[in-house]
């Protein structure tokens, strides 16, 4: 894709508000991103690589790291992963800003265990925490864990019951419930630790949470628009508590498409602020275009499937980008071989747009909800 021009698109940028996530998942979005690199594909799984790559995208102004998950093997790379909760919780000491998104499966584990992974990913990233909820459904996901495929009608569905018991689960404790009362001996005020009972298609959850109240009160959800559609928010409908996600995450074949997609989306009645644009980043480095990079990548083994790809210039990605949040709120780029994509990222794409006054601030002292520019809500248990 080749753009000339810079920042020319008729419609005005939104301005300052604009979102860039950086998924960190292996070496790359691309499958043979690992034979490029040099490096020992076991060295992917350790705690050290997965800090240096999210300090990395945080010194480099991204608003957000994101975490791919899954319960089966990846088919490129190391054979295995680590989890994506944990791999966020384990980066979340080490820096002070940036947004910790992991992907996290919302139809084969406990809607439980996800709420109270999650709450305790909010409180050791002080409040930085986020969910991508993951709703493929893959019957070998299932036989993973013993359960039954679930059929594709009832994905969204299922999906949208996880992510309501889970909001549900983090209302249960009142923001003020832990008290710690040296005199009285009491821990928690019991009045404002409440009782959920979540009835389900296919699950129960009972109880209040183990953990008090997220820091955020509600962790923001991003959702995959098939998610959306499956589960009644589609073309025309707004995102909006019932259904639990903060955000669409918006997909298409190419570039153009892609920016059809989001401003549909928008033109739909979502506001421009949930729409968040999925995209495969290749720039020209080290002497190659994008072009030949992407090619070399090909030779060794072909990608399939995959948001839409941009290969280019740094300035040609830079005029795409300033277009895209025009009709987006927020980008989330799945860089080809993330140690050079990344780097060129942070050093030509994101100044540029800074400059221009498209990105939203970002900076310790602020919780994911705030860079998002999200209202922290009432627990819906609290009185008056």
């Amino acid at each position: 894709m080749t753009r000339s021009t810079r920042f020319t698109n008729n419609t005005p940028p939104r301005g300052g508000r604009g979102i860039l996530a950086l998924e960190v998942d292996g070496d790359g979005a691309h499958p043979a991103a690992w034979r490029v690199t040099g490096r020992d594909p076991a060295e992917v799984l350790t705690g050290p690589r997965t800090v240096r790559v999210v300090q990395d995208a945080e010194i480099a102004g991204f608003h957000a790291v994101t975490f791919d998950d899954g319960r089966l093997a990846p088919t490129h790379g190391p054979a295995a992963r680590l989890d994506a909760v944990q791999r966020a919780a384990h980066a979340a000491p080490a820096t002070r800003a940036i947004g910790l998104v992991p992907v996290v499966d919302a139809v084969y584990t406990e809607p439980f265990h996800v709420a109270t992974q999650l709450a305790s990913l909010d409180y050791v990233s002080s409040g930085r925490a986020g969910w991508i909820v993951s709703a493929r459904g893959l019957a070998k996901e299932g036989s993973a864990v013993g359960r039954d495929a679930l059929p594709e009608a009832e994905l969204g569905g299922e999906a949208a019951d996880v992510v309501a018991a889970n909001r549900r689960l983090w209302d249960t404790w009142e923001d003020d419930a832990v008290i710690r009362d040296r005199c009285t001996g009491r821990y928690i005020d019991r009045d404002k630790v409440h009782y959920a009972d979540v009835q389900a298609k296919r699950f129960s959850v009972k109880g209040p949470s183990i953990i008090p109240r997220p820091l955020q009160g509600q962790l923001p959800v991003w959702a995959p628009t098939q998610f959306l559609d499956r589960s009644g928010v589609g073309d025309g409908l707004r995102l909006d508590a019932v259904h639990g996600a903060d955000a669409v995450l918006v997909s298409a074949a190419d570039p153009e498409a892609l920016l059809s997609a989001a401003t549909a989306r928008s033109a739909g009645g979502l506001d421009a602020d949930t729409v968040v644009a999925e995209l495969t980043v290749v720039l020209d480095a080290r002497g190659q275009s994008g072009a030949a990079r992407w090619a070399e990548l090909e030779a060794w083994e072909a990608a399939t499937g995959g948001p839409a790809l941009f290969a280019g210039t740094a300035t040609e990605l830079t005029d795409y980008l300033a277009e895209l949040f025009t009709v987006a709120g927020g980008v989330r780029i799945h860089p080809a071989v993330l140690d050079v994509d990344a780097a060129e990222l942070g050093h030509l794409v994101l100044p540029e747009l800074r400059r221009a006054g498209l990105l939203a601030p970002v900076g310790p002292g602020r919780t994911f909800r705030q860079t998002l520019g999200l209202a922290r809500p009432a627990s819906r248990f609290a009185t008056a």
